[in-house]
């Protein structure tokens, strides 16, 4: 397999720029995923790698060898797309064999690797059907299958379960990660699915605007957030914000509160430099039911959601602000009831309101 190195990429349509600096490692055998927002750049980053778009300025190098002006078929990488771009006339044999054939290797070595594919992926009984007779998650294991057998440094995928329904794409999602597993290969992987990211990582990067926010492990990022935009971006429901007055600092913690929070002492970590206003961010699973008036935080029912395993309450802070709990079991809250809330302070994060932009490595 390979390693692949980014050092200062950019990109620029004219004057649009959009990859903005990114440097970046990526370790042999490493499950690497670009997320973020449409637009963002994540695809373009990865059809940079793969040669499908020039780089405007910054070096790549798979295995130590700079590859910016090497073609794709040069760069040791194959790449699985959205679409699955399998030829209906030929059979899943012809169609997981044709890189090969193109490149003219002969018919037992075709035999061989396509034997290979179809085992890895489970299809030895669709290699003689027709991309018809084929569900969507069986045709994207064929265009999987055409990429394993070209023995490539690096797959690269482009965000590939996306044209499929839920229950396929978590299957998908599974056969993906058993394949990196089998394999222990080095991939990249783009998508806009946070649960795809974390599940399937080794190392995720978040980009925001082409620049890149924060780079780690998906638990990294999920129990120690950079910024407010990954904070928010990572974690289903989504983190809360609540704006709160720093009443007092030191050097480890700041005191803080407002109208519907009782003053607590959060660590800062050294993202708010004195007193004003912050952001406190707690996680939806993060917070518990307290008994009324013992609470930490205050607010009224606005919607419940009951899913049996878990309870997902929609709250209007006292102060106007909304807020999301998550219970681990069923409950039943009423429609404007008063809910009296607590949590660990230890698990709650402190930004400064601008704390969006950062981009730690």
């Amino acid at each position: 397999m390979a390693t692949l190195r980014l050092k200062d990429v950019r990109k620029s349509y004219g004057n649009a720029h959009v990859i903005k600096g990114v440097d970046l490692e990526i370790d042999d055998g490493e499950f690497t995923v670009f997320v973020g927002p449409s637009g963002c750049g994540k695809s373009t980053l990865l059809r940079m790698i793969s040669g499908l778009e020039d780089i405007t300025s910054g070096t790549l190098e798979i295995d130590g060898q700079v590859v910016n002006d090497l073609p794709p078929k040069e760069r040791g990488i194959a790449m699985v797309f959205q679409s699955y771009a399998i030829f209906p006339h030929m059979t899943v044999r012809e169609n997981v064999a044709f890189g090969l054939t193109i490149a003219g290797a002969s018919k037992a070595e075709k035999e061989e690797k396509v034997a290979e594919a179809a085992r890895i992926l489970q299809m030895e009984h669709l290699l003689d059907r027709r991309p018809s007779q084929l569900s969507g998650g069986q045709r994207q294991r064929v265009a999987i299958g055409r990429a394993i057998v070209r023995k490539p440094k690096v797959f690269l995928f482009d965000e590939p379960l996306s044209n499929l329904d839920a229950a396929l794409r978590m299957d998908m999602r599974m056969e993906i990660g058993k394949l990196h597993e089998q394999l222990d290969a080095t991939m990249v992987y783009v998508t806009h699915d946070q649960v795809e990211a974390m599940t399937l990582a080794d190392k995720i990067v978040v980009l925001k605007d082409g620049l890149v926010m924060q780079v780690g492990s998906p638990m990294e990022l999920y129990h120690a957030p950079a910024n407010l935009f990954v904070a928010g971006f990572l974690g289903a429901p989504s983190m809360n914000f609540v704006t709160v007055d720093v009443q007092s600092r030191d050097a480890a913690q700041a005191q803080v509160s407002n109208a519907a929070l009782e003053p607590i002492a959060v660590a800062h970590k050294g993202r708010i430099a004195g007193e004003g206003k912050a952001v406190l961010g707690i996680r939806p699973q993060h917070v518990r039911a307290a008994q009324p008036g013992q609470g930490m935080l205050h607010g009224q029912v606005m919607l419940t959601e009951r899913l049996g395993a878990e309870t997902v309450v929609d709250l209007k802070l006292k102060d106007g602000s909304k807020f999301i709990a998550t219970f681990a079991e069923d409950r039943v809250f009423e429609p404007g009831e008063s809910v009296d809330l607590t949590f660990d302070p230890a698990q709650a994060h402190l930004f400064a309101p601008e704390d969006t932009t950062s981009a730690p490595h």
